[in-house]
């Protein structure tokens, strides 16, 4: 079964930095693409950042420059690795499949100004 599990959101002041983490388990990970999202109160969810099998990167013009997304095949891992964050990054982030519908559960993210 696919299983996504997010991890190391948290409390932290504007400017500072955090890490997520998302587990993947139940397909062969390094095949797909894989992407982060997140989702603030009242607002629709929105993309943030991608990584394709092969590295390549997008991201949402927002964080770009201050988020890196980045994987770890052999350990069916995809990371998020966030700085200079802002009360604006305040949300739920998500991890997702490219491919298939499948969503991790979320980790809150809330930066304090």
């Amino acid at each position: 079964q696919v299983q996504l599990v997010e991890s190391g959101g948290g409390l932290v002041q504007a400017g500072g930095s955090l890490r997520l983490s998302c587990a993947a388990s139940g397909f062969i990970f390094n095949i797909y693409v894989m992407s982060w999202y997140r989702q603030a109160p009242g607002k629709q969810r929105e993309f943030v950042a991608s990584i394709t099998s092969s590295g390549n990167t997008n991201y949402v013009d927002s964080v770009k420059g201050r988020f890196t997304i980045s994987r770890d095949n052999a350990k069916n891992t995809v990371y998020l690795q966030m700085n200079s964050l802002k009360p604006e990054d305040t949300a739920v982030y998500y991890c997702h499949r490219n491919y298939g519908g499948f969503w991790g559960q979320g980790t809150q993210v809330t930066v304090s100004s």
